[in-house]
């Protein structure tokens, strides 16, 4: 019997109409989907943004992640998800795993696939491109992220006050990820290097509750969710 494959799909950052033509075919076409379970039986961002497109026929397959350090524990997660996948894919039944934002970018999925080949290395994946919140949020400002030379880095909630001091000595364009659970500490770098007006914070990106915070000199401390991402201009005020 010939195996099914497993499809990264990427949906992009919240607004369902930023999925690809192609995502959407293999979407709508495949016996399973998979996705990662919400919390507190809420669904997840990635289900929510599809599951206009989805059918009856369809088996619709929560994955928990839980959203820990711990690498046993994720490695443990991973590994039951992958072989709730497998169990579809060895009867030959194609499954897509939809994921927030795009597929390749600090994404849930690379694990996943990562686990399943190597748990089951005759396994197939494919991986389909598309929006990721740094881009999505740029065009949610109007603006470029970046223009001519601009040097740009992007980096992961899990960074650390040190290492941004450094990225901000040669970097055009810093992105924050996630930002979150380090707000207070970032905004004080900023403020010491004169960059908060240069800087803005936007959460849940193309969403319809999507929120913009512009010039962070007065906004010392901000409530904000889990998907928020800070953009600091570096260079802005000099182009």
């Amino acid at each position: 019997m010939q195996l099914g494959t497993l499809y990264g799909i990427s949906v992009g950052p919240g607004d369902p109409e930023l999925i690809t033509l192609k995502g959407l075919r293999i979407l709508k076409e495949a016996p399973v989907v998979a996705f990662p379970a919400g919390i507190h039986s809420k669904p997840g961002i990635a289900q929510s943004i599809v599951e206009q497109w989805l059918n009856k026929y369809q088996v619709q397959l929560p994955l928990n992640f839980p959203y820990v350090q711990d690498q046993v524990t994720l490695t443990q997660a991973w590994q039951k998800a992958a072989e709730q996948v497998w169990q579809y894919l060895q009867l030959g039944q194609d499954v897509a795993f939809v994921c927030e934002g795009d597929i390749s970018f600090y994404s849930t999925f690379t694990y996943l696939a990562e686990i399943l080949q190597q748990l089951h290395p005759e396994s197939l994946v494919q991986r389909i491109p598309g929006v990721c919140s740094p881009l999505a949020t740029a065009s949610v400002l109007g603006e470029p992220l970046t223009v001519r030379s601009d040097r740009l880095v992007v980096l992961p909630a899990l960074y650390n006050v040190e290492e941004l001091e450094t990225i901000l000595d040669w970097a055009d364009v810093v992105v924050l990820m996630k930002v979150s659970s380090v707000y207070p500490q970032i905004w004080k770098v900023l403020q010491r290097r004169q960059l908060l007006k240069n800087t803005v914070v936007v959460e849940r990106a193309t969403l319809p509750e999507q929120v913009i915070y512009a010039d962070l000199r007065d906004r010392p401390t901000l409530k904000l969710p889990y998907f928020s991402l800070l953009i600091v201009k570096v260079t802005q005020s000099i182009r």
